[in-house]
This record gives structure tokens, sequence and C-alpha cells, in this order.
């Protein structure tokens, strides 16, 4: 509130009110710095988490452009990741998309393999957005710094819980992730590393931010980090204890749920889980009008036909996608009233998109199932409804132009223990072929 009436001025000028404002804003990066862990003069206040990450992408990438044009980043980074990954492809250079496992984290090992000479720069999260699985940032930081290569960690999930572990470069995050006002981010940049800001600059943050900054949303961002950190390591036991409580109960309330994401490393107030012959975006409406306001990464939206990149990464189910993110003061009672709300919900939709009932009989070698121009979950619901209908090493074929359905089918059979054999183009389309194993 102080900084409302104190820190409106230019903090670039000498009269007095700029002092004041300037002071505010030192105190401010003093007090970022100390809680991630660096040296005030390497902190540098953007307009968002997203511009933080494409000017530290961009400077690093300009820094060292002499090195190469070589950018590694993970297959499960966060859309301004990889968004300037696709830019920097543009521009001529190239980019190693590392793989992650079916809890979604990377192992070190595939980013030493992914190391060249021409390697400019590593990047890596410190926790999947979508999934809260921790990636094992120290021991990549590691590999990176014996190869003379800058690690950004994208740091935006986890800063609120504590600081990043490991020899990292360079860090981004967001203040609204951890409570804070949106329109403030922070990038770091260690001493000692190129960095070549990119586009006009002026004097403000090194020239690696240019514009006036908003005094008050900087020095609430940094006193919300500061009260968040109080509390971190209290409040991640009751979350973790909290989401641990969804994970466990969730598949045993609702038949047919895969819960994704590490079931033990990862952040203490995100769970993700995914039903099979549900669209994600008719569950999500439920649950709001149940008051829950829950998010998903499935690629059952109107807007986004295409699956969550994280999910498709992962291996794992995208349809009937549900992210819980429970904030800092989550009541244990909300919790409990969503797992009384969620199976009666999910019954309902799937009873509205013709969902197949428990048990079907036997008996054709072969079905041809056509699912040309639906969406998920229709191919994969349309799958299932026949699939008694074929013995023991019977298969059925599947015709779909729903880039889902990739991804889909074969978690829809390892869910259900049965074979995915492969896909095969079509006429139209592409054939996925299941072979029913018991």
């Amino acid at each position: 509130m102080a900084s409302l009436d104190e820190g409106w001025a230019d903090p670039a000028r000498l009269y007095r009110e700029g002092r004041k404002a300037r002071m505010l804003l030192d105190a401010a990066r003093e007090a970022a710095a100390e809680a991630v862990g660096c040296r005030a003069d390497e902190v540098v206040f953007t307009a968002s988490g997203t511009r933080a990450v494409h000017s530290g992408i961009g400077g690093a990438l300009a820094g060292r452009r002499r090195v190469g044009c070589h950018l590694i980043v993970s297959a499960v980074e966060h859309s301004s990741v990889l968004h300037s990954a696709e830019a920097f492809e543009a521009d001529g250079g190239t980019v190693t998309r590392v793989p992650v496992n079916r809890g979604g984290a990377v192992d070190p090992s595939g980013y030493a393999a992914a190391l060249r000479t021409d390697t400019a720069l590593a990047v890596l999260q410190s926790a999947n957005h979508e999934v809260g699985t921790v990636q094992p940032v120290a021991e990549v930081a590691e590999v990176c710094q014996a190869a003379g290569v800058p690690l950004l960690v994208d740091a935006a999930q986890s800063l609120g819980w504590g600081p990043v572990e490991g020899a990292w470069s360079l860090l981004t995050a967001s203040a609204h992730k951890w409570g804070g006002p949106s329109g403030v981010g922070l990038l770091v940049v260690r001493k000692g590393v190129r960095f070549a800001a990119q586009g006009p600059a002026d004097e403000r943050e090194s020239g690696r931010a240019p514009g006036f900054e908003n005094i008050p949303a900087i020095v609430a961002a940094v006193a919300s980090l500061r009260a968040v950190r109080a509390e971190a390591a209290q409040e991640s036991v009751r979350l973790r204890e909290l989401t641990e409580r969804i994970r466990a109960r969730v598949p045993r309330l609702v038949p047919d749920v895969e819960v994704v994401g590490d079931p033990e490393r990862r952040l203490p107030g995100i769970v993700t889980f995914s039903c099979l012959y549900v669209d994600g975006e008719a569950l999500l409406h439920e649950l709001d009008r149940e008051g829950f306001s829950v998010s998903s990464g499935s690629s059952c939206t109107s807007s986004t036909l295409t699956p969550s990149h994280v999910l498709k990464a992962m291996g794992v189910l995208s349809e009937g996608n549900v992210r819980v993110s429970l904030p800092m003061g989550a009541a244990e009672e909300d919790v409990e009233r969503f797992l009384e709300v969620l199976p009666g919900t999910v019954a309902g939709v799937r009873e509205k998109l013709g969902a197949p009932a428990p048990e079907t009989v036997v008996q054709a070698e072969e079905l041809v199932v056509d699912s040309l121009g639906k969406r998920c979950p229709i191919p994969v619901i349309e799958l299932a409804k026949v699939f008694g209908d074929v013995p023991v090493g019977g298969t059925v074929r599947v015709l779909s132009d729903d880039e889902a359905a990739r991804l889909d089918i074969p978690a829809w059979c390892e869910m259900r223990g049965q074979e995915y054999v492969r896909e095969e183009p079509a006429d139209k389309g592409t054939a996925y072929l299941v072979r029913r194993v018991r």
C-alpha cells in the first residue's frame, strides 16, 4: 500500500520522489534475490513470466551465437519455451527435444546425450505446469556445467515453494503463480553468463527489460513471495496429504481413470487425472456448475483439436483430463466435496456421450469401427462398445482422422490390458489396429 503512495515516480530520476521510488525498487530486488538465492544485480523484473522466458532464451542464445545455434529443451516445457524454440528454428537454429518417461520426468542422461559442441543453451522446467512432476534440475545442471553449456530453468511453478537447487545459469518465474499480481515476471542471469538483450533497449533493468517499472506491482509480487515462503514448509505437508487423498480415491470412486504424473517427485498442490469416455470440456463445465474451478490439458475442447503436448509426450490418456490445483489455504472440506461430486458428474457426462456398459458379448473375428469425422473421445467410446464382440485373438480396426486417437487408443489398450498392434494409413484418416488378448 505504501508503494502506491511512494512509488509512483520514475526511479531513474534524481529528485526526491524518484529516489523514494528507487529505494522501493531496490528493496524489492534485494528481497527477490534472497528468495531466489542469487545476487541482487542478477535480478531483472519483466512484464510477465512469458516475457521473462522469451527474453532469457533469446538473450542467452544471442550471447552465445559464436558457440553455435543448437538449443535443448524438454518435450514437456511450457508453451512460452516451445514458442521460443519454434522461433529459433524458423531463424535457422536447431532444437533437440528431450523425451520424458510416463511420469513426465526427463532423465539427465537424455540431456547429456543431446549436448553437442555447438549447443548454445539448454532449458528445463523445475516442475511441470500440467501434472506437477518435479524435474531433476540439479543433475541436469551438473551435466550442462561440465559441458560448459548454460541451463535456463523455468521455475514458475516451484519458486513459491523454495529456491531451485543446482548450478543453473538463468532462471525465470511469474508472480501470479505464487499468488502475487499478474504482470510481473522475474529473469535472473548469473554473472559470467554471456547474454545479449534482443530488440530495442533502454537504461532500465540492465537493458534487459525496457520500459517503466510497475513498482507497486513489483513490491506486491515480492511481498507475496516472502509471505508464501514463510508458510511453505508447513503448507506443503498439508496440501500434499490432500492431493494424495485425491490420487488414491479418484480411481476407487470413478472407473476407468488414469492418475498421471510422478507419484512421489511432484509439487504439493497439483494432481491430474484422465477419464476414459469423457469429453474434457463437458466435464469441466459440469464441475464448474458445482463450484469447482479446475483446468484441463485435454485435447477435447472446441478451441484445440490436438492433444496436450505434455500428455502426448508422456504417452498417457489425454481424453477427459482434469488438473486440480490446490492453492495455499485450500480447505479439506472442499476436497471432500469434490470427491463426493466427481463420480456422479463423470457418470453423467459418460451417459450423455453413450459410453459403453461394463460388459458386452462376443463373436466376430475382426470388426471395423468407422469414426471418421468424430472427435475425442468418440473414437475410443465406439472402440470400447464393440470390443466385447470379438473373441480373444480377434481384432478391431478403428478408422479415425482425429489426431488425439493416435494417443488415446494406445492409452486405452494399456489401461485395459489389450494389445495395441499398430497404426496403418487408410483411404481416409488412419487405421488403428487393436487385438483382444483376454
